[in-house]
């Protein structure tokens, strides 16, 4: 197991692709704490799954965007395991519609929740990383901040701007032993993305290569590389995971 006796912690882990993540990390064996909202029985479920299968996993109700309760859960999960080696920043929402319509709430709401969430996370964090001199952050982006899509520059904006983020913090904190990367999904089936699936999903599946949607599992897949040994020189990298989407002219 590629993360035996490692601490990791997801945030946004009750469903989706933090669902996904928090799976994938503790079937390499890390200990996993996560966040939810809202849904607690969702999260008691995933709890549950994992310690069925003899792992070892907490789950904390946060708001994402709430920075003081972002420094609780990281105290918590460092008094209970002793260490932070792996931090996911997952937590996200989509509030979509043309600019012109959007109002100021929607547009804050998801800049608090995509963006804002992810400095809180690293900010608490990066701390006893630096003490212990190692750690590996891994922050979710998508391929909206590259290609653009009408009625999401809420969301194209936060993803753009974690990026951005990841590139510098990766400066930062090199020389002590902690990398920072991201991945980027494309079109991922889940709950959040229900709605355009049922309306579109056969013209969406006409402009990725491998004529598939992708699964939660996927990305999944890309946060235990660069959770592991395997990406110990990979640092700054955004990769994307879209099953060749935007190798198109498409969406």
């Amino acid at each position: 197991m590629k993360l035996a006796g490692k601490v990791a912690l997801v945030t946004g882990g009750s469903r989706g692709i933090g669902r996904a993540c928090v799976q994938a990390l503790a079937k390499e064996g890390a200990k996993v704490a996560f966040t939810y909202n809202s849904n607690s029985e969702a999260a008691n479920n995933v709890v549950k799954e994992l310690e069925l299968d003899q792992r070892e996993a907490i789950a904390f109700k946060a708001d994402a965007a709430d920075g003081q309760r972002a420094q609780e859960v990281i105290d918590a999960v460092v008094e209970k395991w002793g260490t932070l080696d792996i931090l996911v920043n997952n937590a996200g929402i989509i509030k979509d519609g043309l600019l012109a319509a959007m109002s100021e709430e929607n547009w804050l709401a998801v800049i608090n929740t995509n963006l804002n969430s992810v400095y809180h996370y690293c900010h608490a964090g990066i701390r006893p990383m630096m003490s212990a001199r190692k750690g590996r952050i891994i922050n979710i982006s998508s391929v909206a901040a590259h290609n653009g899509n009408p009625g999401q520059t809420n969301y194209a904006a936060t993803k753009g701007g974690i990026e951005g983020f990841t590139r510098c913090l990766a400066k930062e904190v090199g020389r002590r032993g902690i990398t920072v990367n991201a991945v980027a999904p494309g079109f991922i089936a889940t709950d959040m993305t229900e709605a355009i699936r049922n309306a579109a999903e056969a013209e969406i599946t006409k402009h990725i290569a491998l004529k598939r949607l992708g699964q939660p599992e996927d990305i999944a897949n890309a946060v235990v590389f660069f959770a592991s040994d395997d990406s110990a020189y990979v640092t700054g990298h955004v990769m994307t995971v879209d099953g060749g989407l935007t190798l198109g002219s498409g969406m």
